[in-house]
Parts: C-alpha cells; structure tokens; sequence
C-alpha cells in the first residue's frame, strides 16, 4: 500500500498555469494506477485525469486539452500540468492511488489533497 502527499495548489488568475505534484511513498510496485480528483464546494468530486502503470491517460472532458498528467522514476512522482485555467477549475485536488498489495487484496488510498483557487 502507498501515501500520497500532495503539492503545488495556489491561488492563480484565470489563464495562467499551474503544475500540482503527487508523491507516492511506500510500495511504489504495487501501484496500478493513480488519478488525479477535484472536489469544489457544493459540486460532487470530479475525476480530472488519470495515469496508468501502462502510461496511458484519461482525462475528463472539462479539461481535456488543457491539462497533461505524467510520471517521472516511474511513481517517484505524478504530476498534473493544469494550462489555461478557467474559474471552474477551482477545487481541491486529490491525487488516488489503486493498486494490489502483496496477499493480492487490492487499495484505494488518498492523499490530503492541494487546494487551487482561479481568480476571474
């Protein structure tokens, strides 16, 4: 099973860019995949995008295009490279983590999250 820690949210005007981190610690083997998540206020949590151990993405609609999720050591690190922001971008953003452990029962873990905030 793994931790994962969070980084990188700011406050940022509508347009501009931000790079959010994800750090994994632990059984970085066990990972099959992470995803990115965001929960803004008074709205249900959004899957953003998603990275496999394969390196293929997903990304939701609403930000296909604009945002690009990678690795760097294989799950050294995840990152979520938010362009051209919107307001509707606003959000805690929440780095996910499912994988197997090592008795072959599968985890769900979750980071505490990094808040961004788009000014318009």
């Amino acid at each position: 099973q793994v931790q994962l820690m969070e980084s990188g949210g700011a406050l940022v005007q509508a347009g501009g860019s931000l790079r959010l981190s994800c750090t994994p610690s632990g059984d970085l083997f066990s990972i099959q995949n992470i995803t990115w998540h965001r929960q803004a206020p008074g709205k249900q949590r959004e899957s953003v995008a998603t990275l496999t151990n394969n390196d293929v993405a997903d990304y939701a609609d609403s930000v296909r295009g604009r945002f690009t999720v990678s690795r760097v050591d294989a799950w050294h690190t995840v990152y979520l490279q938010m362009n051209s922001l919107k307001p509707e971008d606003t959000g805690l953003y929440v780095c996910n983590a499912r994988g197997y452990r090592t008795t072959g029962s599968a985890y769900n873990s979750w980071g505490q999250g990094t808040q961004v905030i788009v000014s318009s």
